[in-house]
């Protein structure tokens, strides 16, 4: 039996559909939407701060602007969002008592606390007589949908990604609605501002992205001109050669499938750029079958790793005073814009695991407060991939070096003077070791070492020795002479 009708609706008027919104902050290509406008029904769309699903401040800072951007969109075509909070479970079943709501739509996730959560709407939707309508979540693929010839999980990049290439088809894009109809009546709303967050260091954020989704179709149409040279540019940070979608897929603010349908002529497997979607989705794979993966070592030999204190070394490596200029360049530039390039995030991850041994879980929450791109999925496996404790992860033996790789991917430094201004006046080379530059040198650029600017922390090369030791016997070394 189906909720009751709205009190004072006209009893020929459809039943208002509930359109709940996560992940999926679009007007544009999004299923749910569409099936719900399709109906002829009255649609509300619904978002839920549930303080059961935490996230960190720079997601927030996004979220906030992101809500504002789709309740535009969603005004300019005759609706509004309605914003609730509490827990989803309740707060979804009051919109439903008070709208007399027939069927809710939603767009799944794949995250363990989603999942769950999920789960208990549709068992309790489906025992009041809700009718429940879910679709594909923002990935190329369903995690359950790719099997081994043998019928497991994937665990390995490599096969994983030919078997999407080969089967994946991108399904026909769903319309942007419109127009959607609106109830007889709105439920009830918190202002969007009790969305808003503001973090003290929200003001550099601002400066550098905009939030929903025309931001993002803006993003992607400024990549026709570039896609071209993205194999060798996304290595490089100080060039404009990275997309900078992640923050909105992240939010679902872009559909993957419509990133796939404008660059995938030729031969999918091939494409560098497909080829990182297909890293995507490899770990929401990982992590619907592994859902310990941001807290547990999917490789359970590294469970007895001999990690060493985090204290002042890890404090130092957060706010970018390593003394190493192109691990420190790229922790500020986290800090002050919410995003890192990310070939310097595999750089900065190496180093605090590998040069500080500190525990990959350190790192791993720090990002995922920081950054505005913070994907479960994405931080956890990419931080086990650089610790070598999680599927098809970066061999133990692979430390880099943050001089020489400053030097191969910053020849000219700008991307260390741009975010490590002290060391702007350092010429050539010096600028990726200045504890190795001469005195005179130092002193003519104005760096004082110790003063203007760290000495680095660590020995690289000590260091180094230390943690190809320490991962090849699992024994600890004396640490007294390395800090």
């Amino acid at each position: 039996m189906s909720p009751a009708p709205h009190p004072g609706s006209p009893a020929h008027t459809p039943a208002p559909r509930i359109v709940w919104l996560r992940r999926d902050l679009r007007l544009d290509d999004n299923p749910a939407l569409d099936a719900a406008a399709a109906s002829g029904a009255p649609v509300i769309p619904v978002f839920v701060l549930d303080p059961t699903e935490e996230i960190g401040g720079a997601s927030r800072w996004w979220r906030g602007q992101s809500l504002a951007a789709l309740d535009t969109s969603l005004r300019a075509i005759g609706s509004r969002l309605i914003l609730r909070a509490g827990r989803s479970l309740d707060q979804i079943l009051r919109a439903v008592a008070e709208t007399g709501a027939s069927h809710l739509h939603f767009n799944r996730r794949y995250e363990p606390a989603g999942l769950r959560i999920d789960a208990e709407i549709v068992t309790e939707a489906r025992r009041i007589g809700l009718e429940v309508h879910e679709y594909p979540g923002n990935r190329l693929h369903e995690p359950w949908a790719l099997k081994t010839l043998k019928g497991d999980s994937f665990r390995v990049f490599t096969p994983f990604w030919r078997r999407l290439a080969e089967q994946y088809r991108s399904p026909q894009a769903w319309p942007k609605p419109q127009q959607l109809a609106a109830p007889a009546a709105w439920p009830t709303s918190l202002p969007l501002e009790a969305a808003a967050e503001h973090a003290h260091w929200s003001a550099g954020m601002a400066a550098q992205w905009q939030p929903g989704e025309s931001g993002a179709a803006g993003l992607l149409a400024s990549l026709d001109g570039k896609i071209g040279e993205y194999g060798d540019a996304r290595d490089r940070p100080a060039r404009d050669g990275t997309s900078r979608l992640s923050p909105h897929l992240a939010w679902g603010e872009i559909s993957v499938h419509a990133i796939w349908r404008r660059f995938a002529a030729g031969n999918p497997a091939e494409h560098g750029f497909l080829r990182e979607l297909g890293w995507r989705d490899f770990n929401s794979h990982l992590l619907y079958h592994f859902p310990d993966l941001p807290k547990r070592n999917w490789n359970s030999r590294f469970d007895s790793f001999p990690w060493a204190q985090p204290g002042e070394a890890l404090r130092s490596w957060q706010r970018g005073l390593t003394g190493y200029p192109i691990v420190d360049a790229g922790m500020r530039q986290l800090w002050q814009t919410g995003w890192m390039h990310n070939r310097v995030r595999m750089i900065t991850a190496s180093f605090l695991i590998k040069d500080l041994l500190i525990d990959w879980r350190e790192g791993e929450r720090w990002f995922w407060d920081t950054l505005v791109d913070a994907d479960l999925a994405q931080n956890s496996g990419n931080w086990q991939w650089v610790a070598g404790s999680g599927a098809d992860a970066a061999p133990y033996f692979r430390i880099f070096n943050p001089t020489t790789q400053s030097a191969k991917f910053d020849p000219d430094g700008d991307y260390i003077r741009h975010f490590v201004p002290e060391l702007a006046k350092l010429p050539g080379h010096h600028i990726h070791a200045p504890d190795l530059a001469p005195a005179s040198m130092l002193s003519s650029a104005g760096v004082t070492l110790g003063r203007d600017y760290p000495r680095p922390m660590v020995d690289h090369a000590m260091a180094r020795t230390r943690a190809l030791s320490l991962y090849q016997n699992g024994k600890p070394q004396r640490q007294g002479d390395l800090f």
